[in-house]
């Protein structure tokens, strides 16, 4: 590529590197970081192997672990042209979150093998954080990494979108004056991050019966033929009014979207919706619904993207989660955790509310300390 180009430029020779905390000018430096004092250090950890965290970075250093199934809007890249996400978001715990993070590129895609691999480095870090897997694999992989490890493991696709649009929801109800269980919600995506927007919903006051989800072919419910998995657990949990068809029948009277599909919504069925609504249409880099379209029927309107207000952007949630996660050395990330994660985000702009600010700038320095200190509280 043409060195005149900013991008190719600043990615040359990658976006981050390792350095080291400890002098090594002198011989007395090496024995004591290096041969023989590093001896009793080991021999303290073999004895207690809680000591590993105090004692070496795995207290404070996360593994971001990607298969390449599912990169940004890109699809089914591959590991390798999968790296410069994960590089990135290793850079991003480090400069929002005070965590240090590797990037683990794996160059397999079958569940047992990632379960088996991350299990198998699993020691020589302090939490997982799963990104960019396709689901529905990603939950079944997530399910039984939690359930082996006793470190958090967290996938962001699901969690971390879903902190965030929590957060934005109860900070866009304040301003207009709404209450969350009141809200009829329609989510359009039923993947990862569609089901654990839902879940977070619920888990923060929304009515599972006001939710209805949509997937490609419509309506989630309980009567729909063809479901498994995850959209069944959905189609039982949601749309108490058992409404069928397609998103136009879902919207229509609906007070909020939710887009995290990557489809397109028309405008038709958007002008369905309750007067004075919320749409949040995450899909990257195109959204849903173009923001001005949606404005046009919406009192607040958020998106994925820099480039409009109102960005719902994971990095305001997974630094600080495992900022506080890690400062507790919590075992697992829960429901609780998640909540007060979110809860957390949307109280740092909540005496200032506006509609093109119900949630933090992506650069708010307070907003992953604000997390990290709700978290920790909630793992105690």
């Amino acid at each position: 590529m043409a060195s005149a180009d900013p991008v190719f430029d600043l990615h040359r020779g990658g976006k981050m590197a390792v350095a080291s905390t400890v002098p090594l000018t002198s011989r007395e430096d090496l024995s004591l970081a290096y041969t023989p004092g590093v001896a009793r250090i080991c021999e303290a950890i073999a004895e207690n192997p809680d000591l590993a965290a105090e004692y070496t970075w795995t207290g404070n250093v996360v593994a971001v672990v990607t298969d390449g199934s599912a990169v940004l809007g890109l699809g089914n890249i591959g590991p390798r042209a999968a790296m410069p996400v994960m590089e990135g978001k290793a850079v991003l715990f480090k400069q929002f979150g005070g965590v240090d993070a590797v990037p683990i590129c794996l160059d397999t895609q079958d569940p047992d093998e990632i379960v088996r691999v991350v299990t198998a480095l699993a020691p020589s870090f302090g939490g997982i954080n799963l990104e960019d897997i396709s689901a529905p694999r990603c939950f079944e992989i997530e399910r039984r990494l939690d359930a082996a490890l006793p470190i958090p493991v967290f996938h962001d696709d699901q969690h971390g979108t879903a902190i965030v649009t929590l957060a934005a929801l109860r900070n866009a109800a304040r301003l207009l004056g709404r209450d969350l269980g009141d809200l009829r919600v329609v989510i359009s995506g039923a993947g990862a991050a569609g089901v654990a927007v839902t879940r977070m919903l619920i888990a923060g006051g929304v009515r599972a019966g006001n939710v209805v989800v949509c997937d490609s072919k419509g309506i989630l419910h309980r009567d729909r033929a063809g479901l498994g998995g995850a959209k069944t657990e959905l189609a039982l949990l949601t749309n108490g009014g058992l409404i069928a068809g397609g998103i136009e029948n879902a919207l229509d009277g609906a007070d909020v979207l939710i887009g995290v599909s990557g489809g397109t919504i028309d405008e038709s069925a958007v002008a369905r919706m309750a007067p004075g609504g919320i749409v949040f249409a995450l899909a990257n880099p195109t959204p849903e619904v173009h923001p001005d379209v949606a404005s046009r029927h919406a009192a607040v309107v958020a998106t994925g993207r820099s480039d409009f207000p109102n960005q719902i952007n994971n990095v305001l949630a997974f630094p600080g989660v495992f900022r506080g996660a890690l400062q507790v050395r919590a075992r697992t990330i829960t429901d609780a955790m998640k909540v007060a994660a979110a809860d957390a985000i949307a109280g740092v702009v909540a005496s200032s509310l506006t509609a093109d600010a119900i949630v933090p700038s992506p650069l708010d320095p307070r907003v992953a300390p604000a997390v990290a200190e709700a978290v920790a509280a909630a793992a105690v």
